[in-house]
């Protein structure tokens, strides 16, 4: 837990949980440094242990005064006496229900290949989803959070706009109407 603690208190901005790996890979602490993070279980085990040493370095920051930001795409340390946004007013608090995973050992000792690959399967699916509606909301012109409304008003001017029978083309029309159906589905 040193060489984490020294590794996060040298990136003051923040850093992502692939970053601090590859870092604690590059110092050669275990298990880091063996790890093959193309293989789900190597990868599962990897995160979960440094999730597990962030959540413990979190209990032991917090007594004195700082907040852990614990997030696979920030992790750093804010003072929680500084009013920041992400520190002020935080606690290590028994209802954190990530925490609670994390810190129970028995979660790493009793993962199987299957469940990994379907967890991985499912934010890969999440994150497609993420970014095949940040792409049709960009199609569409509109900014998050974007309604059923908002999103058909806006349809029907593009759609009326790019209609083939207006000058328009037929891919882009069907281009609008699936950024259409995703984003009133997706709602």
């Amino acid at each position: 837990m040193t060489t984490v603690l020294a590794l996060v208190r040298e990136a003051p901005a923040g850093q992502t949980e692939h970053a601090l790996i590859v870092r604690l890979r590059d110092e050669g602490v275990a298990p880091f440094a063996g790890a093959d993070l193309a293989e789900p279980m190597d990868l599962f085990r990897t995160h979960f242990i440094l999730f597990h040493s962030l959540y413990r370095l979190r209990a032991q920051l917090a007594a004195e005064g700082e907040w852990l930001r614990i997030h696979c795409l920030d992790i750093g340390i804010d003072d929680a006496s500084a009013g920041s946004e992400s520190a002020s007013g935080q606690a290590v608090v028994a209802g954190d229900s990530l925490r609670d995973y994390y810190m129970d050992l028995d979660n790493l000792d009793t993962m199987d290949r299957a469940t990994v690959e379907a967890m991985l399967s499912g934010f890969w699916r999440r994150l497609d989803a993420g970014e095949r509606r940040h792409e049709a909301l960009e199609l569409l012109g509109l900014d998050e959070p974007a309604g059923v409304e908002e999103v058909t008003r806006r349809y029907r001017q593009l759609a009326q706009q790019h209609h083939p029978d207006k000058g328009g083309d037929t891919d882009t029309l069907q281009r609008l109407n699936e950024a259409r159906m995703l984003l009133i589905t997706s709602v």
